[in-house]
């Protein structure tokens, strides 16, 4: 990444443009990832330039929100988790298939 510091970044957002409209637009930013993932899966359009543009909208909302509520490391620990599970459920699956 840039030499931007995010969480300065992300205070500096929240305090501009304040915390509600900002969680407003996570849930912008996610709709519009979710309208050019469909439109890839559904109508089998070539978008991945924009599903790359959502994506990384998202990420940076997601960044925002974590911020806003003081959550990176509560999130951080429970994908951790969620990563394991689905590790386990994976090798559980591959050896059923054998």
């Amino acid at each position: 990444m840039s030499d931007i510091d995010e969480q300065k970044l992300y205070e500096r957002t929240i305090r501009v443009w304040g915390k509600e409209p900002q969680m407003l637009q996570v849930i912008e930013e996610m709709s519009e990832l979710i309208k050019e993932i469909l439109k890839n899966v559904n109508r089998k359009k070539d978008n991945v330039a924009e599903i790359i543009e959502e994506t990384a909208d998202v990420e940076i909302m997601l960044g925002q929100l974590k911020y806003c509520y003081d959550i990176e490391k509560q999130v951080n620990e429970y994908k951790a988790e969620k990563l394991k599970m689905i590790a386990k459920r994976l090798d559980e699956w591959e050896k059923k298939e054998k």
